[in-house]
């Protein structure tokens, strides 16, 4: 089995395409006017309208509670103090600029326009480089 995709569910599709798209450098994929998909080297990130659950048999009411759940996004990336500084003064809602965490590696975590939190991260000691390689 491999892990295929997260989808943000929303009702701001088009602020969150043009937010993603200037955060991870990529042009969204769009197969339906309320779907679009970033598709990556390791996972596809997609957002999808609050109204394509429907096609899932999830009613309104389900979908909001649904959406009060935390989930942070994560992506590794080569060089988190140069996305410091190409991001610094696009993001609006900073939690943490980068810093070190405990397991080893930098971190910066920020809100993309829906509150969705979202962590760019590097392995910076040897013991993060080794688990991040072990996984590949």
């Amino acid at each position: 089995m491999n892990f295929a995709s997260v989808r943000i569910i929303t009702d701001n599709v088009e602020g969150l395409i043009a937010f993603y798209e200037h955060v991870l450098g990529v042009t969204a994929e769009r197969p339906a006017p309320v779907f679009a998909e970033f598709v990556l080297p390791s996972c596809t990130l997609a957002i999808g309208h609050t109204q394509t659950t429907t096609l899932f048999g999830v009613d309104a009411e389900n979908v909001a509670e649904a959406m009060n759940h935390p989930v942070i996004l994560e992506f590794h990336v080569a060089d988190i103090e140069a996305e410091y500084v190409r991001l610094k003064t696009y993001i609006h809602d900073w939690v943490q600029q980068p810093t070190t965490m405990p397991w080893g590696n930098r971190s910066m975590l920020f809100r993309d326009p829906d509150g969705n939190m979202v962590n760019f991260f590097q392995p910076i000691t040897k013991e993060a480089i080794q688990r991040l390689n072990d996984r590949h």
